[in-house]
This record gives C-alpha cells, sequence and structure tokens, in this order.
C-alpha cells in the first residue's frame, strides 16, 4: 500500500477531482462514484475500476468498512487524510470512499432481448437524481432493457450514480435519440405507453403483457412530438389529492411494477 496522500494539489487528486466537469468525463470516459454502497454495486454491475480512494477516519457502518477493505486489498486504491477528501467529495454524504471507474457507452444494438420485453425509455431527462431514480426503480421492478433517449444530462453524471445506486453502470441501459428509439421499437413489435394527463385509460386497465415500452417524458414537458403517433397508448394515474400529478420516477416506478404484476 503506497503512503497516504495528504496534499489536496497531489497530481492524482487533481485529476480525479477534474472529473466533475462533464466535458472531462466524456473525454476520458470515466467518472467518479461516491460513497461504499455505490461502489459497491458499480463494481457488481460490471464498471471497471481505475482507482479509488479510502480515508478511514471517515468510514462510517459496516458498508463503508467492508468497502474498504476490500478495495484496500487493491494497489490502485489510495489512502488519503480528511482534508484531501474533502477536495474529491460531492455534497454532504462523506462516508470515507470515493472510486473512479471507466465508463461505456452502448446503443441499440448492444441490447438483449428476452422474448415480450418489458422496456424503459427515458426522454429528455434534465436532472440527475431524476434519471438515477428512475433508473433504480427499473432494476428493482426487472426491466428488461432501458434506453435513455435525447438526454440533456451525461448518463454518468455522478448525481445519477448516486441516485440510481450503481444501476446506471448495468449492461442493459442504451443511449440514442428518439428518432432512433421510436424506428426501433417498431422493428420490435414493442408496444410504447405514456402517462399522460388527458388520457381516457386508466394504467390499472391497461395490458402490459408482450413486449411494451413504458415511456417516461422530460420532468417538466413530458414526451416530444416524437412520440405522438397511433402506436403509443396514452393512460391516465388516478391524482385524487391537490396535486395534479406525480414526480416523473414515482410516476414511471408505478407502470414498471404494473407491468411486473400482469407478468406473474
Amino acid at each position: 500500500m503506497p503512503p497516504a496522500i495528504t496534499s489536496k494539489q497531489n497530481p492524482r487528486i487533481k485529476q480525479a477531482a477534474a472529473l466533475r466537469n462533464r466535458g472531462e468525463r466524456e473525454a476520458r470516459r470515466q467518472t467518479l462514484v461516491y460513497g461504499a454502497r455505490e461502489t459497491q454495486r458499480a463494481l457488481a454491475a460490471g464498471a471497471e475500476l481505475v482507482e479509488a480512494f479510502v480515508c478511514a477516519e471517515l468510514l462510517r457502518g459496516t458498508d463503508a468498512e467492508s468497502t474498504a477493505e476490500q478495495l484496500l486489498g487493491d494497489s490502485r486504491t489510495y489512502t488519503v487524510t480528511p482534508e484531501v477528501f474533502e477536495r474529491l467529495a460531492y455534497g454532504d454524504r462523506l462516508d470515507g470512499v470515493i472510486a473512479v471507474v471507466r465508463t461505456t457507452a452502448r446503443g441499440l444494438a448492444d441490447l438483449t432481448l428476452p422474448a415480450d420485453p418489458l422496456i424503459a425509455v427515458i426522454e429528455g431527462s434534465e436532472k440527475p437524481g431524476n434519471l438515477g431514480a428512475i433508473l433504480r426503480s427499473a432494476d428493482g421492478a426487472g426491466v428488461d432493457a432501458i434506453i435513455v433517449a435525447d438526454a440533456v444530462i451525461d448518463l454518468f453524471n455522478p448525481n445519477t450514480i448516486r441516485a440510481s445506486v450503481g444501476a446506471v453502470f448495468k449492461p442493459n441501459i442504451a443511449v440514442a435519440t428518439a428518432a432512433e428509439t421510436c424506428t426501433w421499437l417498431h422493428r420490435h413489435a414493442i408496444r410504447g405507453y405514456a402517462l399522460r394527463p388527458d388520457a381516457r385509460e386508466s394504467y390499472s386497465d391497461a395490458n402490459l403483457t408482450g413486449g411494451v415500452a413504458v415511456l417516461v417524458g422530460n420532468e417538466a414537458h413530458g414526451l416530444s412530438a416524437a412520440w405522438n403517433e397511433a402506436s403509443i397508448t396514452p393512460l391516465s394515474l388516478p391524482m385524487l389529492g391537490l396535486a395534479d400529478s406525480l414526480n416523473a420516477s414515482v410516476a414511471a416506478a408505478v407502470l414498471f411494477y404494473e407491468a411486473r404484476r400482469q407478468r406473474k
């Protein structure tokens, strides 16, 4: 194990901290993973470790301790002081573990589908936390493939990784344009369903078995005009209180689990 890094100006620390910038992430095809649990799940999903930083004084809980123990057995892991760790850390979650991993951009041709797949299409997402939450719900509901279409943010934004708890690294996630996605769904005879406030059919009455895509639009404006076609069935989600809609990630989770319930 190399000696602890004690300077914020250490070249390795400066290089890792630069990955907060999207351009740097995309140019180097690397990103930061904050947190022990997120690091564990990213590696379990197949992410390739570049290097890791552990601060023993900040380790909190069994997750952090077990992840640190695993990482410290790897020559790519460096110990750092609390001051150096704070140079790398983002937000208020300091549990003593940060990893740098390689990112892999997958396209539609990389997706492998089972018979009668359940697919999520997330279009125009602007908020890393929302995108990550949808990916986490899709993973929990056993969605077979996820397509991130025309996203405003990059898929491997550290906040997306954190909100998805590492699910963003699973190999069943592809990036494409909305037009490419529409064509791909038609070619695979997959029916599309989207929640719309003016829809007449309730989500609970729809047949979500067979090859189905759940479409999730932009947080502010919903789905684009690319999806205004007969093959996309609008569904309603009853709103019985003062609010007229749910957060996009919550609404998506409702449809994911309803589709999963019908497929038992």
